[in-house]
């Protein structure tokens, strides 16, 4: 009996690409048609599968196309290009970054709605840190107003004022778990081996860890959080428990907690190494 044939081998005309593609940006895995890659002409994915071969193209090691390109934000790209349509979440502070994807793509008409949408964001800020020059004033006299204005004032920082500003930092808590192993003798002869740790996981509300975190957050797990909500699924660029200490510490963090589990297994039947394994976490909190 014949095997039905697998959505990637679809047959696509007399093109040399499948009707269904398979891509890796940036780490992240996309299944689309290949129309709708090719939806947009002159743009750069319309060049890279209409005027290409497949044996031109970049592939990962299970054979997708592959873009060394921001795998998180390609699924807005991917999205416009479907519908030539741009719809994007209430809140969204990637706009400037996507607008740059957009420019690598080519898509022209995606680059002018987003530097719209950025122009009008920046000019909503502005208007908000705009102060009134009056304000300072209400409540003086009209004889006191010429001289302030004519006064320079210098504030210089005290002990008092630099903690009015830690305090005014809003409070809360964040958790950094991260899980490991390390091998060791039965004896506890030899030196343990300890194995890298492979990813350091953040749980908190999303604006603190943003806060504290910046671009070292890595947020494709749980994209699109308000900065209101909580998540545990967000984790860090780097494998450094240190880092992200010095980073909460930076912050005003202090830690209050940690705990630990740990289970044991041996390496072979016949070895007499132990593998241990491990998770922990560490609660910290400002405020």
């Amino acid at each position: 009996m014949a095997l039905r044939d697998s959505p990637c081998e679809l047959p696509n005309g007399d093109s040399p690409f499948p009707a269904v593609v398979e891509l890796n940006v940036g780490g992240q895995v996309y299944v689309t048609r290949h129309r709708t890659l090719t939806a947009v002409p002159d743009s750069l994915l319309w060049d890279m599968f209409s005027r290409k071969t497949p044996k031109e193209l970049p592939r990962d090691s299970k054979g997708r196309f592959f873009l060394d390109r921001d795998g998180f934000l390609f699924r807005y790209v991917l999205d416009y290009m479907r519908d030539l349509n741009l719809v994007l979440p209430d809140y969204f502070p990637e706009r400037s970054r996507l607008q740059r994807e957009a420019e690598f793509f080519q898509l022209q008409e995606l680059v002018r709605q987003l530097s719209l949408k950025v122009n009008k964001q920046n000019s909503v800020n502005e208007e908000n840190c705009q102060s009134d020059p009056e304000e300072g004033f209400r409540g003086a006299s009209n004889t006191d107003k010429p001289r302030l204005a004519a006064s320079s004032v210098t504030v210089v920082p005290t002990p008092s004022s630099s903690s009015e500003t830690t305090q005014a930092k809003r409070s809360g808590y964040i958790t950094v778990g991260y899980r490991g192993s390390y091998t060791i003798g039965r004896d506890c002869q030899a030196d343990a081996k300890f194995r890298r740790v492979a990813r350091i996981t953040v749980c908190g509300k999303t604006s603190l860890a943003k806060e504290v975190f910046g671009e070292t957050l890595n947020e494709s797990r749980d994209p699109d959080r308000p900065p209101e909500r909580y998540t545990s699924r967000y984790y860090l660029k780097f494998n450094f428990l240190e880092q992200a200490f010095d980073l909460l510490a930076d912050a005003g963090f202090h830690m209050l907690a940690c705990s630990s589990t740990g289970t044991c297994a041996y390496a072979s039947d016949q070895g007499e190494d132990k593998i241990w394994t491990s998770y922990t976490e560490y609660v910290f909190c400002r405020g």
